[in-house]
């Protein structure tokens, strides 16, 4: 490829050279980048847990089962989405900052090993939402749209929480610190 000083790229396509604009070579390449609509993901807790805020780093020991009992040493129930899903996709690369395939790949080393099992997968962020909700102990995430539709905010004057009451049960939005 050659850069000419008209803004443009030459380039040899079957005996043939062809003059793409710079502006159109940018659309083409990074119009994928920005097309993609930027999901807001929350961490949610069950109403009983008791820690308000995870670094990445204990986050990320939560979600590949190396760390199962939370600080007051309650059970963590960790719970999913299917690896397929975009919440997750986008869950596990910003959040958690591994690809879905290399969470796949150690829960499923946990499992057919015999020393851990993989965490509970549910077919909804509806039903994730839900799961979190009912379940002592559970950590989740949701997308931040849903989680607002889904329940409206409230906060606990008494310990200042911000929680997300959904008639059924309370889950509270855990602050992620790096």
């Amino acid at each position: 490829m050659y850069l000419l000083p008209s803004f443009g790229f030459l380039v040899l396509y079957r005996d043939c050279i062809i003059k793409i604009p710079i502006l159109f070579f940018l659309i083409i390449t990074l119009g994928s980048f920005f097309i993609v609509s930027a999901q807001a993901v929350e961490i949610i807790t069950h109403s009983g847990v008791t820690q308000q805020a995870l670094t990445t780093s204990q986050l990320r020991r939560i979600y590949t089962m190396r760390q199962v009992h939370w600080a007051d040493d309650k059970t963590i129930t960790v719970f999913v989405l299917p690896s397929q899903h975009s919440l997750h996709k986008h869950f596990s690369k910003e959040r958690l900052q591994i690809f879905p395939y290399q969470l796949n790949r150690i829960w499923h080393k946990l499992t057919y090993s015999g020393l851990g099992v993989a965490p509970i997968i549910v077919n909804s962020p509806e039903a994730l939402i839900q799961a979190v909700s009912k379940t002592p102990g559970a950590i989740g995430y949701a997308d931040e749209k849903l989680l607002a539709n889904l329940v409206p905010s409230t906060i606990d004057s008494n310990t200042n929480k911000k929680e997300r009451n959904s008639g059924k049960g309370v889950v509270h939005v855990v602050k992620i610190k790096d």
